[in-house]
């Protein structure tokens, strides 16, 4: 019967990268090949085809045949073997390399969503587990391997626990622990050989067999990490590695639907068993969004190390840096795209290391090279609703000067916790940067661990979820509805329906206590201008002319008319009060020529509106001028 290797057996056999494997199969330069299941089967008979790319002795990997297919993008796939196999991939297989070296027994990495958390925990698990099958196949023509035989040897060493919870996103704490349950009893099933252990008692296979048919309580659950890693140890006679891929997203869920007490305080039970004092436990790896250790989820956990967004460890791993953005621009053979791709999707600053979106740039890539703010469509983050709904008008006008690209210095909690959102909203900036939506530019630690950081926005992109995300979440404050009725008013300068609209808004959206002094009207309007598109420069109480304006809109495009408002609000104003007061509002704006920055700009007409306030009240008054 004709034998068969895989494209990694041949790979080792033949020292060829399984990437160029691959492409010879594809190609049929290798006779005899079959596929299955997307893995090329080999004649093990077969002999190590000649390289026609090489002229002489060139280096074989200088050279590159310009019609030579391309390796697929790796779009959604999580798997290592996959990834690294059959499309293009990044290798971070130096993680590998600073773990080993700095041997934390227990590790956490909280990066935004999409920054390849998921597939750098499946590349431990398959680097560190022990199987049946030799996985070294899979990182001989990787980055590690040559880092020589003290690091190989790790290779295929520990048993391995791996779970993730990315998609455990349920309405009720019922659904959401019967999902956990399934994925922890689906890891139970993949470590089915301890039932054929003769180190393991009858009575720990029956406690295996009670999880696999799910006759067991939540208490027995709790434990599950504690146990499968005592019996592991046992069978192996090497304490496991447990790797726990997105641990808060329960969490967040919990928070989100109503049984965050709940989720708590199962976890805290789960991870204490695995991971604290857990004499079974080799090493432990998680990854999340946020830390959570305030959480008591870790509680005395002493032997944890975290590792966030702003720490310099493992900074290069999550995310792709420059270099490796273009090596991937001259591979697809668009070495002319990368100042595009930066404006896009660079601008992160994970530690000291400048980062780009990964998930963004494959998709660059793959549309084309036309670029969109692809991020915005892997997944809603709810948190950022609840944050803004906390929020005071004073976050308005600081989210609205990000939208100009400005940025302002903040106090940053990395350790930020869910039930902070409605008790301190100024947790918004903290809750902004871990989850991806700013980027600290410059950083400092204070005595308590906290830090000081200006912040702003990365890019493109995050720019423009901003304005079709983050500040569509304005919607509980400012109806998207009114806020377009209300930007078409003031376009067209048609003064009824601006002041109807207004005034309706006013109706629905405010107590009488609420319109007590210009400061609330002011901020109001300016919530309203930070929705309008980037068409405009919003800024607000600056100097100008003899004065200080309230609201100005400066036109990116000078062909647009630019804005100026002045607001004033009224006590026991009524009627032709009221409209006097809105009159010498607009007589203001002109008297102390506050146009005088627009005029610089080349901006060649302004509106400008008189707005008066008085309750629910609305007056206005307003004037085209030519500059």
């Amino acid at each position: 019967m004709k034998e068969f290797m895989t494209t990694k057996e041949a790979s080792i056999k033949w020292d060829i990268s399984a990437r160029r494997i691959n492409v010879l199969c594809k190609t049929g330069r290798i006779p005899g090949v079959y596929k299955e299941e997307n893995q090329w089967f080999i004649p093990t008979e077969a002999e190590k085809p000649v390289d026609k790319r090489l002229k002489g002795d060139a280096p074989r990997q200088n050279i590159q045949l310009k019609t030579e297919k391309k390796l697929p993008l790796p779009i959604g796939i999580s798997d290592f073997k996959k990834a690294s196999g059959e499309y293009y991939y990044v290798d971070k297989t130096l993680l590998i390399k600073d773990l080993i070296d700095e041997r934390p027994q227990v590790s956490l990495f909280t990066r935004p969503r999409r920054f390849g958390k998921t597939l750098n925990m499946d590349m431990l698990r398959v680097f560190f587990e022990k199987t049946e099958i030799d996985t070294s196949g899979y990182f001989r023509d990787k980055r590690i391997w040559a880092c020589g035989k003290e690091y190989q040897e790790y290779q295929g060493k520990y048993p391995v626990i791996y779970v993730t919870f990315k998609d455990v996103k349920c309405e009720t704490w019922e659904r959401a622990y019967d999902l956990m349950f399934k994925v922890l009893r689906n890891e139970v099933e993949r470590h089915r050989e301890l039932l054929e252990s003769d180190k393991i008692s009858s009575y720990e296979k029956k406690y295996i067999t009670s999880i696999l048919e799910g006759n067991v309580n939540e208490n027995d659950v709790a434990l599950l990490f504690l146990n499968l890693s005592r019996l592991l140890h046992a069978h192996y006679g090497v304490a496991p590695m447990i790797i726990i891929d997105e641990y808060d997203t329960p969490i967040q869920q919990g928070h989100i639907r109503g049984y965050y007490d709940k989720v708590i305080d199962f976890m805290r039970a789960l991870f204490s068993g695995g991971l604290k004092d857990n004499p079974h436990l080799s090493y432990g790896f998680l990854t999340g969004i946020l830390r959570v250790a305030k959480e008591s989820i870790f509680s005395g956990l002493n032997n944890l190390k975290i590792n966030s967004i702003l720490d310099n460890r493992y900074s290069e791993y999550f995310g792709f840096t420059p270099d490796e953005v273009r090596k991937m621009a001259e591979y697809y053979g668009v070495p002319e795209k990368y100042e595009e791709i930066c404006g896009w999707y660079d601008g992160y600053r994970f530690g000291k290391t400048e980062i780009f979106n990964p998930w963004s740039v494959i998709g660059y890539f793959n549309n084309e090279c036309i670029p969109l703010a692809f991020w915005q469509s892997t997944g809603s983050n709810d948190i950022i609703s609840e944050v803004l709904a906390n929020a005071t008008m004073e976050t308005y006008e600081k989210l609205e000067s990000l939208m100009q690209g400005k940025s302002f210095v903040t106090h940053i909690d990395t350790s930020v916790i869910y039930p902070q959102i409605q008790n301190n909203p100024s947790t918004v900036y903290s809750f902004l940067l871990v989850t991806g939506y700013l980027k600290a530019i410059t950083k400092d630690q204070t005595f308590g661990g906290d830090y000081i950081c200006e912040v702003a926005l990365p890019n493109k992109e995050i720019s423009y979820v901003y304005s079709k995300e983050i500040l569509s979440r304005f919607e509980n404050v400012i109806p998207i509805s009114a806020a377009i009725s209300i930007q078409e008013a003031i376009y067209t300068m048609d003064i009824p329906a601006l002041q109807k609209r207004l005034e309706r808004f006013l109706l629905q959206t405010i107590s009488f206590h609420d319109a007590a002094n210009e400061t609330f009207y002011h901020g109001l309007i300016l919530g309203l201008c930070a929705m309008m598109d980037n068409r405009y420069h919003i800024t607000s109480n600056r100097e100008a002319g003899s004065g200080r304006f309230d609201i100005q809109m400066l036109p990116h495009n000078k062909k647009l008319p630019g804005i100026l408002m002045e607001l004033k609000a009224g006590k026991e104003c009524k009627g032709e009060n009221l409209e006097e007061l809105a009159t010498r509002a607009l007589h203001q704006i002109n008297k102390r020529e506050y146009h005088v920055e627009m005029r610089c700009h080349g901006v060649e007409e302004v509106l400008k509106y008189g707005i008066a306030f008085f309750g629910k009240k609305v007056c206005i008054k307003a004037e085209l001028s030519k500059l």
